[in-house]
């Protein structure tokens, strides 16, 4: 239902208005930052649906990743090489933008390697990384200068494995909570308007402006960028899918000695430290249609499944309590580039971040800022 608004409101608020973004997460707050810097006497308003940012940005495991060598393989098998290092690329060089717009200490980013394990019934892919290894280094350094990969010992004595990791040398870890803070205080401190609650509905393209019809109020601006991602195909009709992720985290753990991020059957399961817990997701496909959805939520299928890892191969000889899960929505689709375009004279997207939105996310929202 709409609000009435007041004279006062609408004028320093909703008036002559240059840009708006909908979606306040790292694509939309990096957006808004690079606009900033590129037209800095602009008003640039941020719409965001949620309490909070909605979505995965404040939902995700907070994991600063490129790619683990199943993965890369797997790419390899739909994508040109070509598409492959460019896709590692962009995950390098977001990761790069994000450290220098926030700093190091205001994202708690810790560089501990990230090691993907395989199950005992996995021999065979296990295997075939290995025999791979060479190839996929020799490929990804130009990206990385030099070997991206190597073999580990099990050394956090994980259960019902194969004997070694493959470890990616320059995988990180961040405090998901502290980024997103971080981000949004710098948005705020650069005079970029952020409003909360206030759900799209839908646009209307006019001659040199667009009007904007939200649950609160309707208005006009001269540019609107959609930042949504996997709430794409709400607004527009680009090839962007909404794929649910699960996730749970433990109560403390005393003398808890794992760390760095891990990532487990072809990378459909994935957990870390943090704050002397471990936190766990995945399982999106033990049900890949009934996770294909925008409705946050947990399913007991994949709760418990996450549970019986982290009891049978994660924690083995440790007990543990869960404390609390939750879950994100991504954006995915059939390519695993994003789609960074421009749709119609004034109207933008930067969506589809395929669940790498931390590696990604302030390059997306650089690259859709130099769209207008």
């Amino acid at each position: 239902m709409s609000v009435q608004l007041s004279y006062w409101e609408y004028k320093s608020w909703l008036s002559n208005i240059d840009f708006t973004i909908i979606g306040s997460g790292i694509v939309g707050l990096s957006c808004a930052l690079s606009l900033q810097a590129k037209y800095p006497k602009s008003k640039i308003l941020v719409l965001e649906k949620g309490m909070l940012p909605q979505g995965a940005s404040t939902k995700n495991a907070g994991f600063a990743c490129f790619g683990s060598i199943s993965e890369v393989l797997s790419d390899l098998k739909h994508h040109s090489e070509e598409e492959v290092v460019e896709l590692v690329k962009k995950r390098w060089k977001g990761i790069k933008l994000l450290r220098k717009n926030l700093g190091d200490a205001n994202i708690d980013f810790q560089e501990h390697g990230g090691h993907e394990l395989f199950l005992n019934d996995n021999r065979n892919l296990y295997e075939e990384c290995l025999t791979q290894m060479e190839a996929i280094n020799n490929l990804l350094r130009p990206v990385f200068g030099e070997n991206a990969f190597v073999k580990n010992k099990n050394i956090f004595q994980f259960n019902n494995i194969q004997e070694n990791y493959i470890t990616h040398q320059f995988e990180g870890q961040i405090d998901t909570g502290m980024m997103m803070n971080s981000l949004l205080k710098l948005v705020l401190s650069k005079g970029i308007q952020v409003l909360n609650s206030i759900t799209v509905e839908s646009f209307t393209e006019k001659a040199n402006e667009v009007e904007v019809k939200t649950n609160q109020f309707e208005f006009k601006t001269k540019k609107l960028l959609i930042a949504t991602n996997g709430f794409a195909s709400k607004l527009i009709k680009e090839e962007v899918k909404p794929a649910r992720a699960q996730v749970l985290i433990t109560k403390r753990i005393k003398n808890l000695d794992i760390k760095g991020t891990f990532h487990l059957d072809e990378g459909y399961y994935y957990f870390r430290n943090i704050n002397d817990r471990i936190l766990f997701g995945g399982g999106r496909n033990l049900d890949f249609k009934g996770e294909e959805t925008d409705e946050f939520g947990n399913t007991t299928l994949i709760q418990s499944r996450l549970q019986t890892i982290l009891k049978e191969t994660i924690l083995p000889n440790t007990a543990f309590e869960i404390d609390r899960s939750w879950s994100g929505i991504m954006g995915i689709g059939d390519q695993k580039k994003p789609v960074v375009k421009q749709l119609s004279n004034n109207v933008f997207c930067g969506v589809r971040l395929g669940g790498m939105g931390i590696a990604i996310g302030s390059l997306v929202g650089d690259e859709l800022a130099n769209l207008p």
